[in-house]
């Protein structure tokens, strides 16, 4: 799953059917549950991404220190010799594999960000939705 899918199924769930504020009020439950779940599961691989870069990062630390196996560098020759923190810092920085992952970890953020929102919204939704029962009873004359 990813943000564009969840915000089409936000653009269709977010809509309220004034002719039926009813069942609206009904769907609510299960739209936290829908969007909870997401919310949970993209937590999960937000934290497998963080893990995996915990661990690359330590595999490219160990690559531009020269305390990488031997097979390594026959894969993936270096052949600069990194003893400055600033130096190995920017080879780090500028690390495509870590930045793959790093890209990844922002990514995931929108997403969940995204989802908070939606979560709150739905919380929401009950409010918004006796607001539209007090708007259709003042319209029609009861107060």
């Amino acid at each position: 799953m990813n943000l564009d899918q969840i915000q089409e199924m936000w653009a269709k769930d977010s809509q309220i059917d004034p002719d039926n504020l009813h069942d609206e009020s009904l769907k609510i439950p299960q739209l936290h549950a829908k969007y909870y779940t997401l919310y949970n599961t993209i937590t999960l691989l937000r934290e497998k991404a963080r893990e995996t870069h915990s661990k690359v990062k330590l595999e490219r630390y160990n690559y531009y220190t020269g305390k990488a196996s031997p097979e390594v560098y026959e894969e993936e020759p270096f052949p600069y010799k990194v003893r400055d923190k600033d130096a190995i810092q920017r080879h780090m920085d500028a690390d495509e594999r870590l930045n793959k992952i790093d890209l990844k970890i922002r990514y995931y953020d929108i997403m969940l960000k995204f989802l908070e929102e939606i979560i709150k919204t739905v919380s929401n939704r009950t409010f918004q939705i006796k607001n539209a029962i007090e708007w259709h009873r003042f319209q029609a004359g009861f107060n």
